[in-house]
């Protein structure tokens, strides 16, 4: 019998008709830093993707966020890819011949609402474009099971000097129902929306906790732990009730930025204690390999690049975080991948008493330890 779900959708709150809803008609990421004059040198504002299994609470966490009294500026953008429901319509007027164009919500407490239903970088120009300095921006993404195509165009080299970037994707899950929905496909040829969710996430909710029974004859909370890190050793776990969270936990983490190296550095410390066996039919598992010996730079790339792009190996990789120790070199560089897109950058010297040593986390299907480590030996000097 399959679980029953209460989530509400987001409460919809009256819509501002001032504000300007005309949308660009080719709009740039590049050129959103030359179009805010207003605030010279302001640092990128940070894009949060929020995703989950149906009735997680992602929208409890959007209502959350969207009526606390925190302080702070948030956009929260309503990602429905074609569906209606609630807010959704509340929120959406028709335009010339019925096309539909966003609306934009002002909340008391200094958020923003918005629903969007065409594109997503058209929606992030306009609220960076806006008078007032955001502190973050939220991307529920209801419907959208897989967050990686999200990632792959928010996550922006700092080099073109963006006016936002991707700061993590968080996944909520469902404690009561958790194991229901990571067991209820294990036969399926196509691959569960509860484990692509998961292995994407850098920071995972365990909401509702408190339907969680403490019997010992019942799953217990550090088992759902269990079951999480088995799939993504990397991803940070909170625990929560109706998606009450400290936001200082859920925003800024800077999870794809070079200063997230330190916590990188401090997983990876726990060397092959992060690689995991394969769950149930899904084939997927977290593995982390070490070389000693220096690499050659460009003989990185060309592997990574083989296993992201090529599928040489016939593995299929979601996630990669990894530090690497350079030939010829003084500086310490983070790898960093979300399917096909990665990035390899030097983010700070070794210091004298370290152990350069190259370490690299995989999370994905059909992943072979004996090929990774041979493949990456043959990336030293």
């Amino acid at each position: 019998m399959e679980p029953e779900y209460d989530e509400e959708p987001p409460l919809a709150i009256a819509i501002n008709d001032d504000v300007d809803n005309d949308i660009p008609s080719q709009p740039s990421v590049e050129s959103y830093s030359s179009q805010r004059p207003d605030i010279p040198d302001a640092p990128p504002v940070g894009v949060t993707v929020i995703t989950g299994y149906l009735g997680a609470g992602k929208s409890t966490l959007v209502n959350y966020i969207l009526n606390g009294e925190h302080g702070k500026r948030i956009a929260v953008i309503l990602n429905e890819f074609g569906e209606e429901i609630g807010v959704e319509r509340a929120m959406i007027n028709e335009g010339e011949g019925g096309a539909l164009v966003e609306e934009w919500v002002e909340l008391a407490n200094g958020c923003i609402c918005c629903t969007v239903k065409h594109s997503l970088v058209q929606a992030l120009e306009q609220l960076v474009q806006r008078k007032e300095r955001l502190d973050h921006i939220l991307l529920e993404t209801t419907g959208l099971a897989n967050p990686a195509p999200l990632a792959s165009v928010l996550w922006l080299d700092d080099q073109l000097e963006s006016d936002v970037r991707l700061d993590c994707i968080i996944t909520v899950v469902d404690a009561k129902n958790l194991r229901y929905q990571l067991k209820s496909h294990h036969d399926s040829s196509s691959f569960p929306e509860a484990y692509h969710q998961i292995a994407f996430a850098d920071v995972v909710i365990l909401n509702k906790v408190d339907l969680v029974s403490s019997d010992k004859a019942g799953v217990t909370l550090e088992d759902l732990e269990k079951d999480i890190y088995n799939i993504n050793s990397l991803a940070s776990i909170i625990r929560s009730v109706r998606c009450q969270v400290d936001l200082s936990m859920i925003l800024n983490c800077r999870a794809y930025g070079a200063t997230h190296a330190t916590h990188l550095e401090a997983l990876l410390k726990e060397n092959k204690t992060l690689s995991t066996k394969d769950i149930h039919d899904s084939g997927i598992r977290t593995l982390c390999i070490c070389e000693q010996k220096e690499v050659v730079l460009e003989k990185v790339r060309m592997w990574i690049e083989e296993i992201l792009w090529d599928k040489k190996y016939d593995m299929d990789v979601y996630r990669c975080k990894g530090i690497l120790s350079v030939v010829n070199s003084d500086q310490l560089f983070t790898l960093q991948a979300v399917r096909e897109v990665y990035e390899i950058v030097p983010t700070r010297k070794w210091k004298d008493e370290e152990n350069r040593i190259n370490k690299i986390v995989f999370i994905g299907r059909s992943l072979n330890e004996e090929i990774l480590v041979n493949t990456m030996g043959a990336c030293t000097i």
